[in-house]
Order: C-alpha cells, then sequence, then structure tokens
C-alpha cells in the first residue's frame, strides 16, 4: 500500500469487483491507499479479491450484494460507514454485455436483466451512497458507461440504453448534489480485455479485429488502465471535474 497515495485514507465502495475492471480497481485503489468494501455476487471469487489486497498490505471488507437489489446496496454502503466512520468514495462498476441479438428477437427477460444490472443498479448504488456521504462531507462516485452510452454499437439496444442511461443518471446527480460536495462523473468505456470479454474472443475470434480498429490505438485496453482513470475521479485531485462522461476508450469516440 503506497504510503501516500492517491486515495490515502478514503473508504471507498467497488461494485463488481470480483473480476474485470472492478478486481483491478481494487487493487490498484488499495495500493494508492484507499480503505475498501467490495461488492459482488460471487462470494469465491470476491474473497480472492479480497486475498490479493490484503497480501499487498492494504485494506478491504467484502460483502455478497446484487446491485438490482436496493436492500444490498444500502448494506454495502452503511458496511463503509460502520467499518471506516464514512464513506469517500464510490466506483459503481457492476454491469452486464449483451448478446447481440437484434431488437425484435429479444426475449422480455433479457431486457430485463441488462437494464437491471446496468442502469437500475446504478440508481440503486447512488441512492444508497449519497444517503451516507450527505451526513459526512460529500464524496466522489464514478459510474462505468461505456461508448455504447454516447452512440450505437449495433444489436444491442436494452445495452445502448441502460448505458446512455448510467450517463444521464451520473449527469443528473452530479447537477443535484454538488452544493453539498457530492461529485458524480461517468466513465466512457471501450473494448477491454476484461474475463468476459476474453470469453467472446474464446467463442468468436473474428470479433478481435473490429473490437481493436474502433481505436486510435489499435488494441483493447487493460483493465488497469481503466481502473486508473476512476482512481483519479475518486480522488481530490479531480476536485473541478463533475458530471463528465470521460472516455476512456483508446481514441474510439474521437472518430
Amino acid at each position: 500500500m503506497t504510503e501516500r497515495g492517491l486515495l490515502h485514507g478514503k473508504s471507498v465502495v467497488i461494485t463488481g469487483a470480483s473480476s474485470g475492471i472492478g478486481a483491478a480497481a481494487a487493487v490498484l485503489f488499495a495500493q494508492e491507499g484507499a480503505r475498501l468494501v467490495l461488492a459482488a455476487r460471487r462470494k469465491d471469487r470476491l474473497r480472492d479479491v479480497v486475498d490479493q489486497v490484503e497480501a499487498a498490505g492494504g485494506l478491504a471488507t467484502a460483502v455478497v450484494a446484487d446491485v438490482t437489489r436496493a436492500d444490498d446496496m444500502r448494506e454495502v454502503a452503511h458496511a463503509a460507514l460502520d467499518t471506516y466512520g464514512g464513506l469517500d468514495a464510490a466506483f459503481n462498476n457492476a454491469g452486464w454485455t449483451s448478446t447481440g441479438t437484434p431488437m425484435h428477437l429479444m426475449a422480455d427477460d433479457e431486457y430485463d436483466r441488462i437494464m437491471d444490472i446496468n442502469a437500475r443498479g446504478v440508481w440503486n448504488a447512488m441512492r444508497a451512497q449519497i444517503t451516507v456521504m450527505l451526513g459526512h462531507g460529500g464524496g466522489a462516485i464514478v459510474n462505468t458507461s461505456s461508448v455504447a452510452g454516447v452512440r450505437a454499437t449495433g444489436a444491442s439496444a436494452p445495452y445502448i440504453a441502460a448505458k446512455h442511461a448510467v450517463i444521464g443518471l451520473s449527469k443528473a446527480a452530479a447537477d443535484e448534489y454538488a452544493e453539498q460536495g457530492i461529485r458524480v462523473n461517468a466513465l466512457v468505456v471501450g473494448s477491454t480485455r476484461t474475463e468476459l470479454m476474453q470469453e467472446v474472443l474464446t467463442s468468436t475470434p473474428a470479433l478481435l479485429k473490429p473490437f481493436t480498429e474502433r481505436a486510435i490505438q489499435q488494441r483493447l485496453a487493460a483493465p488497469d488502465e481503466v481502473a486508473q482513470t476512476a482512481a483519479w475521479l475518486c480522488s481530490d485531485r479531480s476536485s473541478f471535474t463533475t458530471g463528465a462522461a470521460v472516455p476512456v476508450d483508446g481514441g474510439w469516440t474521437a472518430k
């Protein structure tokens, strides 16, 4: 753990912390001095991430939680309050991808699942986090959106709608709570080499070329690269940044 890191002394919640960007953020945030509450549905994987954080000298507690359940998100936010005395920042990273099913063929339950995790999950998490932050001097919230939150990306209508909603919720909360000292931003994330992405590429290798060609840098992001931007937005060094949709996409949206 860094002696005086970017997040030194801050208590931070991370959702979707059991793999991918969330797991990378957990290790990085701890290295930068944060005290963590890590939330995800998979207990075994979550425990593994806590072990990695602690092995590196960091401090983390795990809460098995589902972002689609408002009570779970209240429990996570209050775990930070109970364990560390407050909640300084949150990285709402839990999400679910689209199956690429055309809109007219998509089942209602698939639409509901994508919207519930990606949009309602952020709604549930932010309401709980803001409630705690209002009583303790404010804080910073970062929500994971996607390039799909600013443009259409193929046969994934519910995912696109949900990620647009994440940006809208972030901007609305930033405006509503600025005077109470709460900053809210969203990450516009491009194709990232997470475990879920690797599964997609393993089953359909031909997708690697279009995914990489979308970015000016002609490659996928590493999870740590996305986590680095989230850490900055959670820190005091981004004190004049709020209501922003920050690209972390290798230049995809620049084209």
